[in-house]
Parts: C-alpha cells; sequence; structure tokens
C-alpha cells in the first residue's frame, strides 16, 4: 500500500509543532511569559529562530497555541467514559467538575496566574481564544446526545454551551478569590461541590 503522502506530512507538521509548544512551556514554567524570547524556545527546541518565526510571530503566538494545546488536553481528558445506562449528564458532570479542577492544578495555568495574568484578561473581556472555540464545540456535542437520550434539559445547544462555559469560567479563573481553605464550608472542594450543584440544576431537564 503506498503511504499517504498528506497525512505523514500533517504527522511530522503536528510532531514538529508539539517540539517546538513543549520548549515554549518549560521557558514560560521556567521564567514566565514577559521573559520568555524566541531565542531561548529556538535553543530549547533544538530549531533556528527563522525556522520558529515561518509560523508564529512571536512569543504571544507561541503561547496562544500552547494554551489551547494544554487547555484542551486537560478538557478531554477530564471527561470520562459514556454510560448510556444514566444518560449524558452524569458523566458530562463529573468531566466538567473534573476538568475545572484540573485547569486551577495545571502548572502553565498556575504560572501564567501568578505572573502574567494579563495574558488571559482578552479571552474573559474580549473575545475568544481557540480553545474557548474548541471547548464549545465539545460542550455543544455532548448537550445534543444529552438532549437525544432525554438526560440534559433541552435548550439552544450553541446557547447551552455557551452558557455553561461562561460558569466553568468564573470557577476556573475566579476560585480563589473566594475560597478559604481554613473554613471548612469554603474551601475549593466545597466549592467544586458547588459547581456540581450548579451544573445539575441547570442540565435537568
Amino acid at each position: 500500500m503506498t503511504p499517504n503522502r498528506h497525512n505523514s506530512s500533517a504527522q511530522q507538521k503536528s510532531s514538529d509543532n508539539d517540539v517546538v509548544l513543549d520548549a515554549v512551556r518549560d521557558c514560560v514554567l521556567a521564567v514566565g511569559v514577559r521573559r520568555t524570547t524566541m531565542t531561548d524556545v529556538a535553543r530549547r527546541a533544538g530549531v533556528s529562530r527563522m525556522t520558529l518565526y515561518r509560523r508564529w510571530p512571536d512569543v504571544r503566538s507561541l503561547v496562544g497555541d500552547l494554551m489551547t494545546r494544554e487547555w484542551i488536553a486537560v478538557a478531554t481528558g477530564a471527561m470520562p467514559e459514556s454510560r448510556p445506562e444514566v444518560g449524558m449528564r452524569p458523566p458530562l458532570i463529573d468531566g466538567l467538575v473534573a476538568g475545572v479542577e484540573a485547569f486551577r492544578a495545571h502548572p502553565l495555568f498556575q504560572k501564567i496566574v501568578d505572573v502574567d495574568p494579563e495574558l488571559l484578561l482578552p479571552y474573559v473581556l474580549d473575545r475568544r481564544g481557540a480553545s474557548q472555540e474548541a471547548l464549545l464545540e465539545l460542550l455543544a456535542g455532548a448537550l445534543r446526545e444529552g438532549h437525544a437520550d432525554g438526560s440534559v434539559r433541552v435548550a439552544p445547544a450553541e446557547r447551552q454551551a455557551r452558557t455553561v462555559l461562561l460558569v466553568l469560567q468564573s470557577f476556573a479563573l475566579s476560585l480563589r478569590t473566594m475560597t478559604d481553605e481554613d473554613d471548612a464550608e469554603l474551601t475549593s472542594a466545597a466549592f467544586l461541590g458547588e459547581l456540581r450543584t450548579v451544573l445539575e440544576r441547570t442540565l435537568t431537564p
């Protein structure tokens, strides 16, 4: 059988991108976004700066692609196996709560929040990023499955997905402003329990 050159080329490009994005991640975790340079990334990735500039104009565009890769990996990794016997809603809610917890614990997210929080502001105040678009697509698909099996309240899937993502973002980005780990009623775990209740109430038919 003749190899599919297009697929091989796409796989190689993806692999090359991962090498570069791994290098960006290491740089950001070490010194933050503002102190990361294209030279640093090229050196860690073992490529020339010109190779980077052919694909990414600057460090922020590199970090944007890195965030998309990492956040989508968190979201897909948190989703449990579907359970047809209970419908889509229970595993979906389990996955969403687990995803928020995993996102908040992610080293890249923690570093950005601690050192370069302004990097997140455009995606909170002005526009949706690629990772948000991908998450909305995943959410809308799961919600439609829930509509079909009767486990999720029927509503326009696009609007419902955006509403759910707004709730998830508020917990993921702002939870530490509300927690008090010394008070058993105000711990992160207690608030994640509240998130589960919010999702149950809004998605139950």
